[in-house]
Order: structure tokens, then C-alpha cells, then sequence
């Protein structure tokens, strides 16, 4: 039977009850979920789905969510959303309200990846600067691999199709624990090799001139430890040059930005790391053709120019020296005599100008030359008075006088000398 005592309750009446039992039930939850149909509307709230293999839960984050809960909200990504549980009257359906989203599995790896991506950039291990030239023919090879695997076999195969190299394998574990320190291990000792090899009980095991690390593809946690810290320093560090070929051509791990060169797989490493013999065979071929081609055409190049020279008569390039030769002779002996003539003439001149100057000219005109005892010249009478002895010289010869002055002080002092005397006498 109805019970009609039962209240009667409208739409927006039941719907209210039901929101308010459901957020009070579920008002603090953890939902993980792929994102699905995400949509972004104008007012800046985000609408999106959470979906597993059997159901779908409507979601909302709205405007002003962190970044990191809005860059977690990328369609496919599996997620762990934070936040309650609603329901919306207008369409008679509840759904989860978003304050915080982060990465959950694959999801959670691929947000670490970026972190440890931005942070060894910043660092400057991706630069371009720190590229090292792969060897154009490398003289031994080093490959980092799983020696179980098809990776090796198809490394070998390429190379021997291309240009057969001597291979060194360290065998390491490409995924799994332990993988990563077996990696840094391998890329560590290789570079430990001398330069002129490591002495083994088996032999001489030369340092490599080129590394590969390789392996097949698989997800993102099976190509895990290529994302490592500790193996993207270690090829950072080698001093030898590294191709790194991991997973398929869309995957992509650390490695390949820190590595010198980054081939699209373990076949296409080899293919890089050594080139075609058959090619670099032909290329030499084709060299030799063009330059033998070359020579011959010098050659008769050459042998048209010799053609077309013209020698000139022996006979006749001599008999134009000597002719040559005997007009300069002769000029040269006609230049000798006119400049021992001109120096004759300009020496007579100054012969003829040096004796006009002379003295003895000036003597030859009536005057003389008057000195004293010391043989000074005497220029004024007053200095000839002073002299006892005159010499005189003439054009014709010389004589010699004594001043009249010099003659009376001599008959002066012989007076004196007689009055002397005669005093002396009368004091007697």
C-alpha cells in the first residue's frame, strides 16, 4: 500500500539532500585516474574526466589552481587527483572536485624526468659546446650493452656490412636493479684504458676510439636508468666520444642530450660510427680516374704550348749582345774622357785662383815680407822697433837688418858703459 504520509519532496529538494549527504560522505578523497576530455573554458575552469578500464568520473579544477596541478592535467596522463565529491543538480550527476593533481606512475616518472631535465640543462651538460667529433673511421670500437640480447648482434651485423671494425663488448644490464652502476662502470673503464692499450693475460685490449650504448626499445620505466643522474655525468665526463642508442627513434632518455651523438637505434648507431667501405672504395676510385684524367691533360697542354714556342737564332741573340756590348764600351770610353778633361779644366781653374791668393804673387808685385827673429810676421812698425833682428824677404830672396832703433840703444849703452869706467877710475 502507498504511504501517503510520506512528504513530498521536489526536484531541487532531493537533489539538495543528495549533494549535501554525498559531500558530507566524500568530502576529503584521492582518486587516480587517466585524464580524459580535458576542456579549458573561458571563465578559466578546467573540465575533464577520470577513467579507468570500467568507469569515468566527471571533474572540475577551478581557476587558480597551482601550476603544478594544472601542468599535471595533460589528456592521457594518469594522475592522483586531491579534492571532494559533489554532485551538480543541474544535470543530476556528481563529480569531483580538483584542488590538487600530480603525476601517478608513468605519469609521476615523466614529472621527475622534467625536473632532472631542466636541472642538468641549467648545468650545462646538453650544451652543443661540449660535443665531441665522432671519429670519421674509428680504429676499435666500444659497445655498452647486454651481451644476450639482439642489440649486439644487429650492432655487429651493420658494422660488417659497412666497414668491419674490431668491437670490445662490456657487457652491463640495460634495465632492472643494478643496471645503472653496471652502465657507469662500463663507461668508466673504457676511459680508464691507457692510450697504448691495457696488457691482459689474453692480449692487448685497445682503448676505443668511439663508445655505443645501446639497447632495445621498451616503456619508460624499462628505459628507466638511461635517465639516471649518475650515467648522464659519466658520459658527460668521457673523453672519449659516445653515440648513444636507446629504445626506438621516438624514444627519448637523458642520454641522448648529454651523449656527442644520438642514433635512432642500436643498427643505426653502427651505421654512424663507421662509413661504407664499399663507398669510401669507390670514392677512391673515382678520385684516381680524375686524377690521372687530369694529368694527361697537363701533359698535353704542356706539350701544345712547347708546340707553339718560337725559338729565336742562337747565332743572332749573340751577335745582338756583342753589339750591344761593344756601343756601351764605347760609350763608357767616350764618357771617361770628357770627365777627366772636365776635372782637368776645373783643376787649372783653381790652380790659376789658389796662386793669385798666394803671397808670392804679391811679392812678385814689389812688396816684401817682413818677420822677426821668432819668425812671426811683422804687420806694424811699432813691432819692428821692438825686434833686434829684421828678416826680410823678396821675390828674388831674403836678407836680414837691424832696426835703426836697436842701433842707437846699442851706442847709448856702449856711452854708458866708457862714463862707467871713468868714474871708477877717478874714485881711485
Amino acid at each position: 500500500m502507498e504511504n501517503n504520509d510520506q512528504p513530498i519532496l521536489s526536484v531541487t529538494e532531493i537533489s539538495l539532500s543528495l549533494k549535501g549527504v554525498v559531500e558530507q560522505v566524500f568530502q576529503s578523497i584521492r582518486v587516480r585516474g587517466e585524464v580524459s576530455g580535458i576542456k579549458t573554458v573561458a571563465s578559466g575552469h578546467t573540465y575533464f574526466s577520470l577513467k579507468d578500464k570500467d568507469s569515468v568520473l566527471s571533474a572540475i579544477c577551478w581557476r587558480g589552481r597551482s601550476h603544478e596541478t594544472m601542468a599535471a592535467l595533460q589528456e592521457g596522463l594518469e594522475v592522483i587527483c586531491s579534492g571532494k565529491l559533489s554532485t551538480y543538480p543541474g544535470r543530476s550527476n556528481y563529480q569531483m572536485i580538483v584542488e590538487s593533481a600530480e603525476p601517478a606512475g608513468v605519469g609521476a616518472l615523466l614529472k621527475l624526468l622534467n625536473e632532472r631535465r631542466e636541472k642538468l640543462a641549467k648545468e650545462g651538460l646538453f650544451d652543443e659546446a661540449h660535443k665531441q667529433k665522432i671519429p670519421f673511421l674509428p680504429e676499435n670500437i666500444g659497445v655498452i650493452t647486454s651481451p644476450t640480447g639482439a642489440v649486439i648482434r644487429d650492432i655487429m651485423h651493420r658494422l660488417s656490412d659497412r666497414f668491419p671494425r674490431p668491437v670490445y663488448l662490456w657487457p652491463v644490464a640495460v634495465q632492472g636493479e643494478g643496471a645503472t652502476e653496471q652502465i657507469v662502470q662500463a663507461i668508466h673503464g673504457f676511459n680508464a684504458i691507457p692510450a697504448e692499450g691495457l696488457q691482459t693475460s689474453s692480449g692487448i685490449i685497445p682503448r676505443p676510439d668511439v663508445l655505443i650504448v645501446a639497447r632495445g626499445g621498451g616503456s619508460l620505466e624499462d628505459l628507466w636508468c638511461f635517465n639516471e643522474e649518475s650515467i648522464v655525468r659519466a658520459v658527460f665526463d668521457s673523453a672519449i666520444p659516445v653515440i648513444s642508442a636507446v629504445g626506438h627513434e621516438t624514444d627519448t632518455t637523458l642520454i641522448d642530450y648529454v651523449a656527442d651523438l644520438r642514433a635512432p637505434t642500436p643498427t643505426g648507431a653502427a651505421e654512424k660510427a663507421v662509413p661504407v667501405r664499399h663507398d669510401l672504395l669507390l670514392q677512391v676510385q673515382n678520385q684516381t680516374v680524375r686524377l690521372t684524367e687530369s694529368l694527361y691533360r697537363y701533359i698535353e697542354n704542356q706539350k701544345l704550348r712547347l708546340d707553339r714556342l718560337i725559338l729565336p737564332n742562337l747565332t743572332d741573340v749573340v751577335s745582338t749582345l756583342v753589339q750591344t756590348l761593344d756601343d756601351r764600351s764605347e760609350r763608357l770610353e767616350n764618357a771617361k774622357q770628357g770627365y777627366f778633361q772636365t776635372i782637368k779644366l776645373k783643376f787649372e781653374s783653381i790652380s790659376k785662383l789658389l796662386k793669385s791668393y798666394s803671397y808670392q804673387s804679391i811679392l812678385e808685385r814689389g812688396f816684401a815680407l817682413v818677420s822677426g827673429a821668432s819668425g812671426k810676421i811683422i804687420e806694424q812698425s811699432q813691432a819692428a822697433k821692438r825686434e833686434k833682428r829684421l828678416h826680410i824677404l823678396f821675390t828674388d830672396g831674403s836678407t836680414e837688418v837691424i832696426p835703426v832703433e836697436q842701433i842707437s840703444n846699442v851706442r847709448i849703452k856702449k856711452q854708458n858703459t866708457v862714463q862707467q869706467q871713468g868714474d871708477l877710475f877717478n874714485d881711485l
